[in-house]
């Protein structure tokens, strides 16, 4: 083979040469590029944080505010309506420790008004007693006088006699019955009364004691 044939044969061959070491060069460039690129990527989506949770942590946070509100508020009116309960227990007590006092001051002094009537009835009677050389007409006046300051007593608490007339109706819710006896008057009247009765304010004290007529 001669020089010059040797020479454009090799001259390919460094070509192909050269052509390769550009194609690896490339190639170790690229992936240079690319392995240089990937850690910041990486990195971007590593520090990067998605709008919709930072909402989200504001609304968690907005609402948990609002329940601790609520709970406060409600804690507010627990402690008011229990000092409104203990308020009104203590009203009811008093109002109940009063009325207990009143009963027991009424059932004390219930004839309280009733015995300051009876006083001057009683005076009359002992300066009736005291005096000396009365007539019987001085007695009795006294006593018609004594008679009517306790019809007066008697008058202003309401205690009333239970009198019936022979020939009334006979009211077992006033009268008592003694005996039945025979009579002019009709059948289930008064024959006679023996004994007046009282009521006071319409309650019965005690009945009229009667005789009821047989027919």
């Amino acid at each position: 083979m001669s020089a010059a044939n040797k020479s454009q044969h090799e001259q390919p061959t460094q070509t192909e040469t050269k052509s390769t070491h550009e194609h690896t060069d490339a190639s170790v460039h690229n992936a240079e590029t690319a392995n240089g690129e990937q850690p910041q990527a990486q990195a971007a989506q590593t520090t990067e944080t998605p709008a919709g949770a930072d909402e989200n942590d504001t609304t968690m946070d907005d609402e948990t505010q609002a329940l601790m509100d609520d709970l406060q508020k409600a804690h507010q009116e627990l402690a008011a309506f229990k000092d409104q309960y203990l308020r009104a227990r203590a009203e009811v007590e008093n109002i109940r420790r009063r009325a207990d006092e009143e009963v027991a001051k009424a059932r004390k002094f219930a004839v309280e008004g009733f015995a300051e009537s009876l006083i001057p009835v009683r005076d009359s009677l002992e300066a009736a007693l005291n005096q000396e050389d009365q007539t019987v007409e001085v007695l009795f006046e006294g006593v018609q006088t004594t008679l009517k300051q306790l019809d007066s007593a008697f008058e202003r608490h309401q205690l009333c006699e239970v009198a019936p007339a022979v020939g009334d109706a006979f009211d077992p819710h006033l009268h008592q019955a003694i005996s039945n006896v025979p009579s002019e008057q009709k059948k289930g009247t008064i024959a006679q009364v023996l004994q007046k009765g009282y009521t006071l304010s319409d309650r019965v004290l005690r009945p009229a004691m009667v005789m009821v007529s047989a027919g």
